[in-house]
Order: C-alpha cells, then sequence, then structure tokens
C-alpha cells in the first residue's frame, strides 16, 4: 500500500490516475457497522468533535491516536493515549497499517479497508487552463488532469525546463481550487540564503538568531487556508529536507527560535527544473520527501515539443503586451515573423518567447508600429542569413571573431534598448537589467550609447 498517486498514459491518449484509498470499518461501540474513507493527509480519531472521526467511548482519550498518509503507506501513531492503541492485537507507538488489520482505540475496534480508486482521465476538450494555453495533445492531457485534480487539496508536483511556465500552471491550479479567496504564498527555494531559508519558510520569534529584532510570519503561516508554491524545490539544502518533511506530514511547525507548534491548512504545490529522481539516487534528495511532494507528479513539455501551440502562446502574450499600453493599438504579427519564431528551437522555452515578442514589440512601437515584422525579430531565431539587426557572416573571420562581431553587436542594441526603456535612466536601467550599475555606465560609454553621449 503506497500513498503516492500513480499516473500513466494509455496507448489511446487518456491518462489512468490510480488513487490509493483506505477506509477504517466500526466492528464495536456506537457507530458499529459505520465507515469512514480516510481521504485527507492527517486524520485523527478521539472523542473529541475536532477529530475525523469521533469515537464516544469512555475509553477512547480525546485525540487518541492519528493516521498519517506518507509514501510507503498510511501510518497508524498512537498519541499519548490513556488506554493506548493497539494492531492487531499488540500496543504500538506508530506502525504502518495493512489490509485488513483491526486497530483497538481504547475498546472500539476498527477494521482496516484498503483499495485503489481507479480514474480514466481523457485529453481535455479545452485549449487552455486559467493562463496556460495550448492545443497540442501534451498540453491538453495535462489540462485534464489538472481540470480533475486542481479542484482537490492533492499535493503536485511540477516539472520541466526552465521557462515552460510551472509558476503560471501553479497558480492556475490555485485559482481553479477551493482555495481560490485564500492566499497563495511562493518561496523561490533556490532564491533565498540557505541559512534564512528556514526562517522564510516557518517564521521566527524575536531574538532567535543576531538580526531578529521582531517576530516575522514564515509561508506556512501566511499560507493558512490556501496554497504555497514552492518553486525550485531541488534547490532546497538537504539538512532542511526532514524539517520540510514533518511540517508536510503532520501540517504543524515551530517558527525559528519558538516553542510552540502552529497547526496550518494548506494545499502544496512544489516545482524544479531538476530529476528530482536522479537526485535522489545521489544522495542530494531526501527519497521520503520525493514521494511525500509528487502525489501527482506533472511533466511540462518543452516548447520545440509543442511548436503547433506557438500561434495560440503568440497571441495570448500579445494580448498581455497590449494591456499594458491600453491607449495604442493592440499588437499584431506578421505571418512572415511567426514562420521564423516556429523555425527557433527556443532553449528558453515560454518565457524566451515572451521575452522576444516584448523586445519586438518596443520596436515596432518605438517605429509607431502596432505590427511586428520580420525585421522586429532579434538574431539567431532560424533566419538562415542576415536582418537589419545582425552583422553579416564574414568568411574571412574566424569563428572567435565572428562570435565577438555578433556579441558586440547584441551589446551595444541591447544596451541602447535597455536605456531607451528606462528614459535614458542609468539606475533604473540597470535594476531592471539586475546589473550593476557602474558596469552598465561603463557599456553605454564603450558603444556611445549613454545619456550624456547623446545629450552632447
Amino acid at each position: 500500500m503506497t500513498g503516492a498517486t500513480n499516473v500513466r498514459t494509455q496507448a489511446g491518449a487518456g491518462r489512468v490516475v490510480e488513487l490509493p484509498r483506505l477506509a477504517l470499518l466500526v466492528l464495536s461501540g456506537e457507530g458499529r457497522g459505520d465507515e469512514v474513507r480516510v481521504d485527507q493527509d492527517l486524520f485523527r480519531i478521539g472523542k473529541s468533535r475536532d477529530n475525523d472521526l469521533v469515537l464516544r467511548d469512555q475509553t477512547v482519550s480525546r485525540t487518541h491516536c492519528e493516521i498519517l498518509r506518507e509514501a510507503r503507506g498510511y501510518l497508524l501513531r498512537d498519541l499519548g493515549s490513556t488506554n493506548g492503541t493497539l494492531l492487531d492485537g499488540a500496543e504500538i507507538r506508530e506502525a504502518y497499517l495493512r489490509p485488513g488489520s483491526i486497530v483497538t482505540v481504547g475498546e472500539v475496534e476498527l477494521k482496516v479497508r484498503t483499495f485503489a480508486e481507479r480514474i480514466e482521465i481523457l485529453p481535455s476538450e479545452r485549449t487552455s487552463f486559467g493562463e496556460v494555453v495550448g492545443k497540442s495533445l501534451a498540453m491538453r492531457q495535462i489540462f485534464g488532469l489538472l481540470e480533475r485534480l486542481a479542484p482537490s487539496d492533492a499535493t503536485v508536483l511540477l516539472g520541466g525546463e526552465t521557462g515552460t511556465g510551472k509558476d503560471v500552471v501553479a497558480r492556475a491550479i490555485h485559482a481553479a481550487s477551493p482555495r481560490r479567496e485564500r492566499p497563495m504564498i511562493v518561496v523561490d527555494c533556490g532564491a533565498v540564503v540557505g541559512s534564512l531559508i528556514e526562517s522564510e519558510l516557518f517564521g521566527h520569534e524575536k531574538g532567535a538568531f543576531t538580526g531578529a529584532t521582531m517576530a516575522r510570519q514564515g509561508a506556512f503561516e501566511l499560507a493558512d487556508g490556501g496554497t504555497l508554491f514552492l518553486d525550485e524545490i531541488g534547490e532546497l539544502p538537504l539538512d532542511l529536507q526532514p524539517k520540510l518533511l514533518r511540517v508536510l506530514e503532520q501540517r504543524s511547525f515551530r517558527p525559528v527560535g519558538g516553542n510552540k507548534e502552529r497547526r496550518v491548512d494548506i494545499r502544496v504545490v512544489a516545482a524544479t527544473k531538476r530529476n528530482l529522481k536522479m537526485e535522489v539516487e545521489r544522495g542530494k534528495f531526501r527519497e521520503d520527501l520525493y514521494f511525500r511532494l509528487a502525489v501527482v507528479p506533472i511533466e511540462l513539455p518543452p516548447l520545440r515539443e509543442r511548436l503547433e501551440d506557438l500561434p495560440l502562446l503568440v497571441e495570448r502574450l500579445l494580448a498581455q503586451l497590449s494591456a499594458e499600453h491600453p491607449d495604442q493599438p493592440p499588437l499584431e504579427i506578421a505571418p512572415a515573423a511567426l514562420n521564423a519564431l516556429a523555425e527557433h528551437e527556443w532553449p528558453g522555452n515560454v518565457r524566451e518567447l515572451r521575452n522576444v515578442l516584448a523586445r519586438a514589440a518596443y520596436l515596432a512601437r518605438a517605429a509607431g508600429e502596432h505590427e511586428l515584422r520580420l525585421g522586429h525579430v532579434p538574431v539567431g531565431l532560424g533566419l538562415g542569413g542576415t536582418t537589419d539587426l545582425a552583422p553579416a557572416f564574414d568568411p574571412a573571420l574566424s569563428y572567435r571573431e565572428t562570435k565577438a562581431r555578433f556579441e558586440e553587436a547584441f551589446e551595444k542594441r541591447y544596451v541602447s534598448w535597455l536605456l531607451d526603456r528606462h528614459g535614458g535612466n542609468i539606475s533604473a536601467a540597470a535594476r531592471a537589467a539586475d546589473m550593476d550599475r557602474k558596469y552598465l555606465h561603463k557599456l553605454a560609454k564603450r558603444h556611445g550609447v549613454h545619456p550624456a553621449d547623446r545629450r552632447s
């Protein structure tokens, strides 16, 4: 019995999802004959009304025991009850449940029944899911899966190359869930300094470490009732992974420097560009955490494998770029420019496409146009020869010399475009490009595009 969802594609283009399920049949006591399904990750049993299964028996403690859904299966754990928890007649602190086992809670007996709920998911008939678009079979298969699973609380692990839109899919999942009115909190595990990521996730108390001048809420607490998106989860330090696993299983945590447990109700979506299975084999990622996150694994295809989606993507991205300038005519693209885009390999995927279109839109508007033409498309997009934006190939030059000419031409055009975009403000342009201000100043001087030189 496993806690992970099995997703596989059938020959008929549909997907079959096998969801492991567990039910408890009450064999004795007041609720004899009742059967309760254990659908959530944490299921508590006891006499108090706060429990998921309430047993009104004097031998049962207020919160007697709990069942955790883990990668290996369902773990039964006693919570310090007065009369103990038995599994097949033996008292336990914690043990994995087996089909047909008898759990004794005080004097109430429960029978374990396991089964797999098999769901066939056909490709969606729609060409979008939230802000994600695509008419290719690969994308419509993903949309079909998301349409069924987004309304649930299932943990989703998004994989795929950089720029494939994992963050957009995560936001679409949240928007399609019952938690849409609650916050979605994003933590980029690769962007936070290692020494601070524990505080970023769990918060800290005042004085917990040097510089902690006041208490701070972490992402888990801020996301209570909503969705927590753990981006680039593969970058999470190995020593912090057991703590994250514990919080995911128990839905409770302690802030750094705190002594009191805090419970949260969250849905987790994680994303990574790494192959986590390979990282597990290399000892860089915990296997139990991987299975805990990969309840529903979804791999987003690179753009080069779904070029039939390019016209839809261009239409959506141009609509977004047009919305940034509502006072100007909507942007369009010439067929020749669209064909040129289709010939590119797109190593940066949809993110690269958006950057290319944003640059082309700027060039078009600067010329007083609203149609993106072939001349607006930057170098290297399968044009084969030259454009008005690129130097011509010279057979007399070596590879290194040719590369240097192209890099110099790109550098000059980019710096000029960047400064024009920010009205000649060096500081604002440097911040937008994530560059050192002095370095940008130096580049602008070198290429003769410095605002001071232009004014003179």
